[in-house]
């Protein structure tokens, strides 16, 4: 997964999984990086 939809994905996910600003910054960056991962 590419481009604006994976970023989209990710911010979703860590906006609903994160606690707080730090947890989900880190959340992201592993959503993003796992929806890059899985496609390649």
């Amino acid at each position: 997964m590419q481009g604006p939809m994976r970023g989209l994905l990710a911010g979703v996910a860590a906006w609903k999984l994160g606690g707080g600003c730090i947890s989900t910054i880190l959340i992201f960056i592993l959503v993003f990086w796992m929806l890059g991962y899985v496609n390649c």
